[in-house]
C-alpha cells in the first residue's frame, strides 16, 4: 500500500475485514466506528483518496457500494432494489401495488452475490417494528428476499393482507381455512387471518444488520 497514509491503511485493512466477517461492504458509519475517527467527512476524504489510487470503488447513488479491488471482483457483488419498508410488528399500509414492484425501485444496495444463493427475482425491504427479535430482526435491519407466492410452514415471509391493504413480516403457518402468523417476540401474540385473504409476497433469504 505503497503512498498511503497510516489512516488510510487502516480504513482499508478494515474494509476487508469487515466484507469477510460480515459478507457485505461496511457503511461510512462503521468504517469511522471501527477505525475511531473524529467524524463521517473524514472517512469521506480518504475514501475518496482510496478511490482515485484504485484501491477501491464505490458509487454515491448505492448503499454500502465499497468495493475493493485488491481480491475482489465485479461478479462477485449485485445490486439489489430497496423497495420499501416492512413492519415486524404490527401490519403498516402499503401505498400501492406499484410498492412490490422489484423493477421500479428508486434505491439499490450492493450484496455479495453468494448472499442471493443463484435466486433471481431478489429484492430488500428495511425492517420497522422488533417482533421478529428473537430470529435476529432488529428494527433498521434490512431482509433480502426472494419473490415468491408460496412459502414452507414455518418459514419467514412478507405477507400481504389484502383487505386490509397492509403487509407484515412473520412466520408463516397454514391451518387449515386461517392463516398464522407468527411473531418471533415472546411479548406479542401472533396474527390470524383469513386464507382467501393472504397473499405470500416474498420468502426471507437473508438478513442484513444494521451498524450505524
Amino acid at each position: 500500500m505503497k503512498g498511503l497514509s497510516e489512516k488510510q491503511e487502516r480504513i482499508l485493512s478494515f474494509i476487508e475485514r469487515f466484507i469477510r466477517e460480515n459478507g457485505y461492504p461496511p457503511s461510512i458509519r462503521d468504517i469511522q466506528a471501527g477505525c475511531r475517527i473524529s467524524s463521517t467527512s473524514v472517512v469521506d476524504y480518504n475514501l475518496k483518496i482510496l478511490e482515485s489510487r484504485g484501491y477501491l470503488q464505490r458509487s454515491a447513488e448505492v448503499s454500502r457500494s465499497i468495493r475493493l479491488n485488491r481480491g475482489m471482483h465485479d461478479d462477485a457483488m449485485i445490486n439489489v432494489p430497496v423497495i420499501g419498508v416492512i413492519a415486524a410488528g404490527n401490519p403498516i399500509p402499503v401505498p400501492t401495488a406499484e410498492t412490490w414492484d422489484v423493477t421500479a425501485a428508486a434505491e439499490k444496495m450492493v450484496v455479495p452475490r453468494e448472499l442471493t444463493r443463484g435466486r433471481e427475482a431478489v429484492y430488500a425491504l428495511k425492517v420497522k417494528g422488533t417482533s421478529m427479535i428473537d430470529a435476529l430482526i432488529n428494527d433498521g435491519d434490512i431482509v433480502l428476499l426472494e419473490h415468491v407466492s408460496m412459502v414452507e410452514n414455518g418459514e419467514m415471509a412478507v405477507v400481504w393482507l389484502k383487505d386490509e391493504k397492509e403487509a407484515t413480516l412473520k412466520r408463516v403457518y397454514f391451518e387449515r381455512d386461517r392463516v398464522r402468523l407468527q411473531p418471533a417476540n415472546e411479548q406479542m401474540q401472533p396474527i390470524f387471518v383469513p386464507l382467501q385473504n393472504v397473499a405470500i409476497q416474498g420468502r426471507v433469504i437473508a438478513v442484513i444488520r444494521r451498524f450505524d
